[in-house]
């Protein structure tokens, strides 16, 4: 099969979707692969690296995505690469599509296959989001902590604490793989961190793995309890490949301290408060309600070396048996790539998606002839 690697093109987005190392892995086994000129500098990944592995470099997208079957991306395709999408293609990479209705009927209309990494589930895990909401949670404590400081925009509060002031206080909603991650660092910063969660069982592991942190349950009123004390709140709300809740309104936004600060990892999702809205590396933040929000969209893109060889990981084993086996061999021999297929021959094949924006839902399986 031919194997395409364009260079991303959204906004401060410097992740590849593939490292030398595994293209190496489709050359030996008789696959070609095509590398857009200069997609893998942003995770210091040089054009050479490529070559001497076996890849072959295409001048611009247009001539890979002519070359190309199986195209592999790590953020969702932009408009300018959606128009080069042909039925034939096999798109492979985070889409998000319960957030963004235009780019659902706009990849639909391709025609194209395109599969979601964050839609294949495993074990009631996600494996290829998972190391993503890793970065972004560690970040997430990171990020939030830099903007408290006045010079930012925040109130001038030091998670840490000193001896004699008291430790800033965190609220993580949801206490899955990017909230406890979050948790991890802020605690470790010295912060006073509590983690808002709706699954006992979790609570149970939380509670048991987070000695510096404190679960709650995760409902409107514990929430507003909590808003009037806190300095950083965390948005890590998950409900894979649908749109995430609006769990904080504007009224309780106003619950909040001026100067305090919210970052929102579920924006990609479209965030978990009414007043999300996505940003960039570029302009991270903006202020309502007198709380500074940071809901860039990409943020492991931040660390984009870091980012990439995480991805790799995990994604290269799909990657491999989809060019191997085509998507419809790689769905018999593993069943679990067929909840990652979210559009096929024109139609939405992912239900959260489809119910999402009101869309009609088909099922993957009967378009595939099982």
């Amino acid at each position: 099969m031919n194997v395409g690697i364009p260079k991303e093109i959204k906004a401060q987005e410097n992740r590849v979707s593939m490292i030398p190392g595994c293209v190496a892995d489709l050359v030996k086994k008789g696959h070609r692969v095509f590398l857009e000129r200069g997609a893998g500098e942003g995770a210091s990944y040089g054009d050479e690296q490529y070559l001497a592995v076996g890849a072959e470099i295409a001048p611009n997208a247009a001539a890979l995505f002519a070359q190309a079957e199986l195209i592999v991306k790590v953020k969702e395709p932009q408009p300018a690469e959606v128009a080069m999408l042909q039925p034939h293609h096999i798109l492979f990479t985070y889409l998000h599509l319960a957030a963004n209705q235009s780019l659902t009927e706009s990849l639909a209309a391709t025609g194209c296959t395109a599969i979601a990494y964050e839609t294949i589930k495993v074990n009631n895990h996600l494996p290829l989001l998972e190391p993503m909401s890793e970065i972004a949670g560690r970040m997430s404590a990171i990020v939030g902590s830099y903007h408290l400081a006045k010079h930012c925009g925040g109130r001038g509060c030091l998670l840490g604490g000193v001896p004699g002031v008291a430790p800033g206080r965190v609220v993580v909603i949801g206490g899955g793989t990017a909230g406890i991650n979050a948790a991890r660092v802020a605690t470790g910063i010295g912060a006073d961190v509590t983690i808002l969660e709706v699954d006992f069982e979790r609570m149970r592991f939380l509670d048991i793995t987070m000695a510096g942190a404190s679960t709650v349950y995760s409902n409107e009123a514990n929430l507003s309890e909590l808003l009037p004390r806190v300095d950083l709140v965390i948005g890590a709300v998950l409900v894979p490949g649908a749109k995430a809740p609006k769990l904080i309104t504007r009224e309780m936004l106003r619950l909040m301290p001026q100067g305090s600060v919210f970052v929102d990892i579920a924006v990609d999702q479209g965030g978990c408060a009414e007043t999300t809205r996505a940003t960039t590396h570029d302009h991270p933040t903006y202020v309502e309600e007198g709380v500074l929000h940071y809901c860039v969209a990409n943020m492991p893109g931040a660390y984009s070396r870091t980012a990439t060889q995480a991805l790799n990981n995990v994604t290269h084993p799909w990657t491999l048996l989809i060019a191997e086996k085509g998507v419809a061999g790689a769905c018999e021999i593993r069943p679990q790539l067929l909840g990652g297929i979210n559009t096929l021959a024109g139609k939405i094949t992912c239900r959260p998606v489809a119910e999402a924006h009101g869309l009609a839902y088909s099922d993957p399986e009967q378009l595939l002839g099982y």
